[in-house]
């Protein structure tokens, strides 16, 4: 309606005002008339000759004019906004997918999105969590089977845990399985509480009796080196350890009746909200195979 008002004003009647907006002139009339029963104020004068302002329809459209300059300063600086959050991407993952996924699936998203500026936060699944949560971060990555109902989701990988020694540990020649009440009997080297890693090993262990941790390490990398030192077994992801076992630094002992399988989750606040990159991210991670 302002727009059609000042438009009258610039072009000097009804009818040019309405074609300058792209209204048919009968709808243009019947809605400042509409207007003018609504405000309490006559804006145009009617005569067979025309229709011009009236003087008090001059007032309005010059604060017809201020305000439609106010509304498109605000369009421009909210595209501006736009652009720049699109421009950016935060994203954490709990240590396991930063240290074997989120590279690869960066490195794809570049190529996709050439100017995408991507900070990467590397904390563990509870603390991404939070991080999600709290609106620090535009999507989370996290191995733990146990997701806040708060969040959105979305399954993209799989991964599987192993128990790992030695090649001097006694389960390193092992050819019986090793079952949950040995395992648990066993004093593990560990991760920290909070870690998806530590989660899946407790879901795993759930109401067998457990032994005293033999260390509680919050890396991967501390967990694979104390064990290769003699400290323990482990239970880590086959990502973390491939290199170790492929070098023979570690020997992956058999298991049964043990569920280390664990899904990869994406996480967010809001499926409405997903940022574009995000989105995108999201996509790459689910249809790229883990190797």
């Amino acid at each position: 309606m302002l727009e059609l008002l000042v438009a009258v004003s610039e072009h000097g009647s009804l009818s040019a005002g309405a074609r300058a907006v792209g209204m048919a002139q009968p709808n243009a009339s019947r809605a400042i008339a509409a207007w003018e029963t609504s405000l309490g104020v006559r804006l145009i004068e009617r005569s067979p000759r025309g229709s011009r302002l009236t003087s008090d329809g001059d007032v309005v459209v010059d604060w017809a004019v201020a305000v439609l300059d106010a509304a498109a300063r605000l369009r421009t600086g909210v595209d501006a906004l736009r652009r720049e959050q699109n421009s950016h991407l935060t994203v954490a993952a709990s240590l396991t997918v930063a240290e074997h996924l989120i590279p690869r699936w960066l490195t794809r998203l570049r190529r996709e999105r050439p100017t995408l500026d991507v900070g990467l936060v590397v904390e563990n699944s509870s603390e991404v969590f939070e991080l999600v949560q709290a609106g620090r971060v535009d999507v989370g990555f996290v191995e733990t089977p146990r997701l806040p109902r708060a969040l959105r989701y979305r399954a993209v990988a799989n991964d599987r845990l192993v128990v790992v020694v030695a090649p001097d540990h006694p389960w390193a020649t092992r050819h019986t399985p090793i079952g949950p009440d040995e395992l648990a009997a066993a004093s593990l080297v560990v991760r920290e509480p909070g870690s998806g890693t530590r989660t899946t090993l407790d879901d795993a262990l759930h109401g067998h009796p457990r032994a005293a941790p033999a260390l509680e390490l919050a890396s991967n990398a501390a967990v694979r080196v104390a064990v290769a030192s003699g400290a323990g077994a482990a239970v880590l992801s086959e990502l973390a350890v491939a290199s170790a076992v492929s070098s023979g630094e570690l020997v992956v002992a058999p298991t049964s009746r043990l569920e280390l399988v664990r899904t990869i989750h994406a996480v967010w606040t809001d499926a409405a909200a997903l940022h574009p990159a995000a989105a995108d991210l999201v996509a790459i991670a689910g249809r790229l195979p883990i190797s």
